[in-house]
C-alpha cells in the first residue's frame, strides 16, 4: 500500500509491523462549487426574452442541474456513485458546449478528471485535465490552469513517474503565486515535498514541507498543517532522527483530534507507534496500539 495518500484519507485498521503512512493533502480540486452555485444570467427586469435567449437559459438551468446531480453523486464517494456522476457530468458537459460556456467547460471536464483519477482510471484522467488545461489557457484563466497543473502532477505521481510529476508541479507553483492563492500554493508545495521524499531527497522534501507550513500557518489552516507536520515526522524518521519525528507527530495529533479527522489522527497514532517501537519502548507502542485498535472497531 502506498504510504501516501493522494486526495483523500482512508481509514486505517490494525496494522501489523506498524508500517507508516503519509497524508498528503493534494490540490486535486473538484471545482464543482463553479457549477452548482451559479444561477442564471440575464435574468433583470425584461419584459420578453428573444427565443434564443430563452432557450440559452434553459440549457444553461438543464446544465447545472446535471452539474448538482453529478456532484451530489461523487459525494457519495462509491464506485457505482461515481459512474453515475461520470454520466451526469458528461450531459452537463454537452450542454455548456451547446451554449458555449468555456468556463463551465473546463470545471466540468476538470471534475471529470477527477472522477476517473479517484476510479483508479488514470489514463482518463490525463484525457479529460489536458482537455481542461487547453480551455483555461485559452482563457488566460491562470488559476484554473494551475489548478489542473497540480491535478496531472497528483495523476503522474501517483502512476509513478515522478519526473513528469515534477514537471507539473513546477508549472503550478508560479501561477498560485501569482494570482495569489496562498492555498493552492502550500498544496502544490506539500505535494513537491512529497515526490521528493519518494525520490530519497529528503532535504529537498524537508525544505518544500516547511514552505508549506509556513502558509498553513498564515491561512490558519490546521488541516493542511496537521498534513504538513505529519509530513515532516516522515521524513526526520526516514533520516533516522526519532526525537525529531516524534516532535512533529505530537503537533500533528492535537491538531487532527481539533478539526475532528479521525482517520488522519488513527495514521499518526500509527506513525507515533512505529518511531515507539524503532526506539524500543514497548510500553508506550503497546498503548499505541491499543488506541489504534479502538479505531477499527468504532
Amino acid at each position: 500500500m502506498n504510504r501516501c495518500a493522494k486526495s483523500q484519507w482512508a481509514f486505517w485498521c490494525l496494522l501489523p509491523n506498524f508500517t507508516r503512512y503519509g497524508l498528503i493533502f493534494s490540490l486535486s480540486v473538484v471545482m464543482l462549487a463553479d457549477a452548482v452555485g451559479a444561477t442564471p444570467r440575464n435574468r433583470g427586469m425584461q419584459i420578453a426574452q428573444q427565443p434564443e435567449t430563452t432557450q440559452q437559459n434553459a440549457t444553461h438551468a438543464a446544465a447545472e442541474r446535471f452539474s448538482q446531480d453529478g456532484f451530489k453523486l461523487y459525494q457519495q464517494g462509491t464506485a457505482e456513485s461515481l459512474r453515475q456522476a461520470i454520466v451526469k457530468l458528461q450531459e452537463a458537459l454537452k450542454l455548456w458546449q451547446q451554449i458555449d460556456d468555456k468556463s463551465q467547460q473546463a470545471t466540468t471536464l476538470n471534475n471529470l478528471g477527477k472522477v476517473y483519477d479517484d476510479l483508479g482510471e488514470k489514463q482518463e484522467a490525463l484525457k479529460y485535465y489536458n482537455q481542461a488545461l487547453l480551455l483555461h489557457r485559452a482563457m488566460s484563466d491562470r488559476r484554473g490552469e494551475a489548478t489542473t497543473l497540480n491535478n496531472l502532477g497528483t495523476v503522474y505521481d501517483d502512476l509513478g513517474e515522478k519526473q513528469e510529476a515534477l514537471k507539473y508541479y513546477n508549472q503550478a507553483l508560479p501561477l498560485h503565486r501569482a494570482v495569489g492563492y496562498r492555498g493552492g500554493e502550500a498544496s502544490t508545495l506539500n505535494n513537491l515535498g512529497s515526490v521528493y521524499n519518494d525520490l530519497g531527497e529528503k532535504q529537498e522534501a524537508l525544505k518544500y514541507y516547511n514552505q508549506a507550513l509556513r502558509l498553513y500557518r498564515a491561512m490558519s489552516d490546521r488541516r493542511g498543517e496537521a498534513t504538513t507536520l505529519n509530513n515532516l515526522g516522515i521524513v526526520y524518521d526516514d533520516l533516522g532522527e526519532k526525537q525529531e519525528a516524534l516532535k512533529y507527530y505530537n503537533q500533528t495529533l492535537p491538531l487532527f483530534r481539533a478539526v475532528g479527522y479521525r482517520g488522519a489522527e488513527a495514521t499518526t497514532l500509527n506513525n507515533l507507534g512505529k518511531v515507539y517501537d524503532d526506539l524500543g519502548e514497548n510500553r508506550r507502542h503497546s498503548s499505541t496500539t491499543t488506541k489504534l485498535y479502538l479505531y477499527s472497531v468504532q
